[in-house]
């Protein structure tokens, strides 16, 4: 069940649309560099989904709930929807206990839009860490 939002077919698509995808990038980055909530390690910006590995900074609740309410705000604006759910409540967390899982968690976000059929590679993927390791970067401009 956790791999169906992957194939990208279930659920809407809002975040298939370039302006609601660098909007959701936008908040990300901020997150770590203007609020320092968190480090961003890599993220992909899926049609119906966002994958991020993240070290916290502060509780869950502290950044978390604030990046959806703002991204579900400003997305339902652009979308001219007001008072609609945009995110799922639920997200899944997962506490990662050495870097052999760090990488393969890395690997796993980076590379759902090849698995999902979306690009070939993952560096092709325009709102995706990976775009940014061509550059010589973390996936971090």
């Amino acid at each position: 069940m956790d791999r169906l939002p992957d194939r990208g077919g279930s659920g809407p698509s809002y975040l298939r649309r370039p302006e609601i995808a660098q909007l959701v990038i936008e908040a990300l980055r901020a997150g770590e560099r203007t609020f320092h909530r968190y480090q961003l390690h890599a993220f992909v910006v899926m049609p119906n989904h966002v994958h991020l590995l993240v070290t916290p900074k502060v509780v869950a609740t502290r950044w978390l709930a604030p990046l959806k309410g703002f991204t579900a705000y400003r997305s339902n604006e652009l979308l001219g929807r007001s008072g609609c759910a945009f995110w799922q409540d639920e997200s899944f967390d997962h506490l990662v206990r050495h870097d052999a899982e760090f990488e393969r968690i890395r690997s796993y976000i980076e590379e759902n839009p090849v698995t999902a059929g979306l690009d070939t590679e993952a560096q092709q993927h325009p709102w995706s860490s990976a775009t940014g390791r061509l550059k010589g970067g973390r996936g971090q401009d």
